[in-house]
């Protein structure tokens, strides 16, 4: 465990150590006239953001702007991204799903925010599984007469990267809500992961069982409020007593009535699905695991029921979470991706109790002290040193957010523009995020899921599409002057595909190694990508087995120590947006192919130290028993 943040003993040695880290930062940009691309962002950003919240769309002159910032990043002296082979195999893997959104011509706002998709191994074959969240019909939508779809599709990995659906086989048939999103875990500790999914409406808490799942939702007491909206979960340890608590995201009050007296339009288009800004926000759910099968909603006295001092009111909007070790204190703190209001960074005191110090640590606020659009979001140390970095996907007009710290200090800096993500994500809309090293270099890449919430945005913003390419950023290490460069989109493959990008995740789905990827899309069929890589890079993945009641382990430490570089991964399926990925680790390796150790900080805190694993496969480490 880590010495406080808080020790005033080592106050002013942490301070010398933040301002060497601006400093270097800081002579980066200036070394490449990113101080430049600075103003004009801002100028253009702001036009673009305003012109249409206010509905209008006047085309500001940004395109040769953005060509001129754009050339002051490269150099022929810096190394070209590797190509991403990316290959589009929904099809040919057994994948028919088509999300179902519910809309009917009256743009209520779920319609536009779904749904949530999750890699698992349901079956305990050792292989990923492939489970889909869906929409419904609204009891209020005129009769069409037709079948109401199922708001769970889970599909059956054979261990080779081919699907079977199995919704049907394993109780989840006939299953009907308004879903949104998704979180997987062994809560009850029998060695099976169940589902929990979140909804307009009740949530819903599914058991895996040895003859399936079986709904247990009003016997856990996870329902939530009938008149409430959910949208990401995630399970981990909150109070620190071994087993595995749920904490659930809420954006805002919403109700057709509602909706339809906000009545948000867009000039010469009509009735259109719009921002949360008019909608009341709401507070957040902490259930508190008690060992028996249920669950006690804690979130007020856990100290996370974040309101207004005016109003007294709650002011969340939350569309993500992640749950992470923000400063090296040994316990998971919880960082919630709110849509234009503040973010929200729960850190852990112990026992079960956090504190709200997003803006105190930098991480409420973009570094203009505005709130964005804040979509989905990931975690990770991508400099494979102490350096802990929050990505955060926003709004269209807004670029991404990417707040660095050096770990040891409270205090993340917002570094988009520095670490080389300004420019090309500022046009896009972007849902589902996460780190992953799509080429084995050891570096961890970045990779964000894209799509507009309104159906006709082209025809009020030229600038703007409904259906929008993913984006691949390569991580180039110290040889550039920013941390990650996009990689063409000629050169990501099928990942270049526009559409209405939501949820990602990403997996291993043939056993090869590297890591595949799928993103869902609201109303159409996802993209279940292949990574065919194609280089000599080595690799490695493990799996944890823990004990129960936490047999997956989610929340440990994995270290890994090769080639005269350190890198870092957490156990934690729950990050992105609406969505989870595999409980498996993976580290690239590059041209490396001996380890030195691998250090694995369990989640009781008991340290094992492995020497020496063998590279380019798979390695299932169990719990050390006394």
């Amino acid at each position: 465990m880590s010495e406080s943040r808080h020790d005033p003993r080592h106050e002013a040695e942490f301070e010398d150590e933040a301002l060497e880290q601006d400093d270097a930062i800081i002579g980066r940009v200036f070394r490449w006239s990113l101080a430049v691309i600075v103003g004009a962002l801002l100028l253009a950003g702001g036009w673009f953001g305003l012109s249409y919240w206010l509905g209008s769309a006047p085309e500001a002159p940004v395109a040769e702007t953005e060509v001129e910032l754009d050339s002051l990043l490269e150099s022929p002296d810096m190394p070209e991204p590797p190509s991403g082979r990316f290959v589009d195999v929904t099809e040919s893997a057994g994948i028919d799903f088509v999300h179902f959104n519910g809309a009917y011509g009256e743009r209520m706002l779920p319609e536009t925010m779904g749904g949530g998709v999750a890699f698992f191994d349901y079956d305990g074959d050792g292989d990923p599984d492939l489970l889909f969240v869906n929409g419904d019909r609204w009891d209020f939508a005129p009769e069409d007469g037709g079948q109401r779809p199922n708001a769970l599709r889970l599909y059956e990995n054979d261990g080779a990267g081919q699907f079977r659906e199995v919704t049907a086989e394993v109780g989840l048939d006939g299953v009907h809500f308004q879903g949104m999103g998704v979180a997987v875990a062994d809560y009850d500790g029998d060695g099976r992961i169940d589902i929990f999914a979140t909804a307009v409406g009740r949530n819903r808490l599914f058991r895996n069982t040895p003859g399936g799942f079986v709904d247990v939702t009003e016997a856990a007491g996870v329902a939530g409020e009938a008149d409430r909206w959910s949208t990401s979960a995630g399970f981990f340890d909150a109070d620190g007593d071994g087993d595995l608590d749920l904490f659930v995201v809420n954006y805002v009050q919403w109700s057709r009535e509602i909706d339809m007296e906000v009545d948000y339009r867009l000039t010469g288009i009509g009735r259109a699905y719009g921002p949360p800004t008019n909608f009341a926000g709401t507070r957040d759910y902490l259930y508190r695991n008690d060992g028996d099968g249920r669950f006690t909603e804690v979130g007020e006295q856990a100290g996370i029921d974040v309101r207004n001092p005016a109003t007294d009111e709650p002011i969340g909007k939350g569309l993500a979470l992640v749950p992470a070790d923000f400063d090296g204190d040994g316990r998971l703190d919880v960082f919630v991706a709110n849509d234009t209001v503040q973010n929200f960074l729960f850190h852990n005191e112990g026992e079960g109790r956090f504190v709200e110090v997003g803006t105190e640590w930098g991480l409420g606020f973009d570094r203009n002290g505005m709130a964005t659009g804040a979509m989905g979001v990931d975690v990770a140390r991508h400099r494979n040193d102490d350096a802990l970095a929050v990505a955060i996907g926003n709004f269209a007009n807004e670029m991404s957010s990417f707040y660095v710290s050096n770990f040891r200090l409270p205090q993340f800096v917002d570094q988009t523009i520095g670490e080389g993500l300004g420019p090309a994500t500022r046009m896009a809309l972007t849902f589902g995020v996460f780190f992953f090293d799509y080429d084995f270099d050891g570096r961890l890449d970045y990779l964000q899921a894209n799509g507009h919430v309104e159906n006709e945005i082209n025809q009020v913003q030229a600038s703007q599409f409904y259906r929008q390419p993913a984006q691949l950023f390569w991580n180039c290490g110290g040889e550039c002057p920013s941390t990650y460069r996009v990689v063409a989109q000629d050169r990501i493959g099928d990942l270049s595909r526009p559409i209405v990008g939501r949820g990602a995740a990403y997996a291993d789905i043939d056993a090869d190694g590297d890591l595949d990827v799928v993103l869902t899309q609201v109303g159409g069929a996802p993209l279940l990508l292949r990574n065919d890589l194609d280089n000599a890079h080595h690799w490695l993945r493990i799996r944890l087995a823990g004990s129960a009641p936490n047999p997956d382990a989610i929340g440990a430490e994995i270290k890994l120590e090769a080639g005269g570089s350190t890198q870092y991964r957490t156990v934690m399926p729950t990050r992105s947006y609406l969505s989870q990925v595999e409980l498996p680790v993976t580290f690239g390796l590059g041209g490396t192919d001996r380890i030195d150790r691998v250090t694995i900080t369990w989640p009781d805190g008991s340290e094992q130290v492995i020497a020496q694993m063998a590279v380019d496969r798979l390695h299932v480490t169990a719990y050390p028993e006394d």
